[in-house]
């Protein structure tokens, strides 16, 4: 049974949240603050943490970045009220996967959850454990990445964009493609946003004594790692 961690502070929402999810068929355990919350997303296995921005103790995106620091892979879905584009870029920068403004529509909920549930299990379901290109190498089930013997530390937006294009070899990967597949559909973040993710991928793995990058610059298009 999928597992969910509700950390939301507003005890009828965080009820109503849990009532309908249960109907779906998923386990759910609410904490009402940020310090328990990231208490229990750091103790126990969850599937998917649904994280509101403000919280007493600990703010939201302080806790989405303390479980970054240790779980690379969860997802997490931001839930506020505050709705301007810094907001959610600030939410997304934390490591937060997808962001939902309230007040939502349940059914809203429900389909971005299946939708970041998918995606998720599409970037970390991979029959191998290790893909590697030229020197680089990615362990999926560690989330550890390695330039010959040397551990690049990436975030973790960096690390999902990494593998997405080791895992696509020589094809040529559209912003809006690279968008969907790392940020999902309902980020509302622009594509241009993929440009300076690129560039903080580059800086880490690329050859800095070396002419050319890993990752090649399609122009009018996107970008292919060849």
């Amino acid at each position: 049974m999928t597992r969910l961690l509700i950390i939301e502070d507003e005890k009828n929402l965080a009820r109503f949240m849990e009532l309908e999810l249960n109907h779906e068929g998923y386990e759910t355990k609410i904490a009402t603050d940020g310090r328990s919350g990231l208490q229990l997303a750091e103790t126990e296995n969850w599937d998917a943490i649904l994280l509101d921005l403000m919280l007493p103790e600990l703010n939201g995106l302080e806790v989405c970045r303390r479980i970054r620091q240790s779980n690379k892979t969860v997802p997490i879905m931001m839930i506020t009220a505050r709705d301007s584009v810094l907001d959610r870029v600030s939410g997304l920068d934390s490591g937060a996967d997808d962001y939902i403004v309230k007040p939502f529509a349940i059914e809203e909920l429900l389909a971005r959850l299946r939708s970041l549930l998918r995606r998720i299990e599409a970037i970390t379901s991979h029959e191998v454990t290790t893909i590697t290109f030229k020197d680089l190498t990615v362990e999926l089930e560690s989330c550890v990445v390695k330039k010959g013997e040397d551990i690049i530390t990436l975030t973790k937006r960096e690390y999902d964009l990494l593998v997405i294009f080791i895992s696509n070899i020589n094809i040529v990967l559209s912003r809006e493609v690279l968008l969907n597949k790392v940020w999902g559909y309902h980020t509302g973040i622009e594509t241009n946003v993929v440009d300076v993710y690129v560039r903080y991928l580059r800086n880490k793995i690329d050859n800095k004594e070396e002419d050319g990058s890993y990752i090649q610059t399609v122009r009018g298009i996107g970008y292919v790692m060849r």
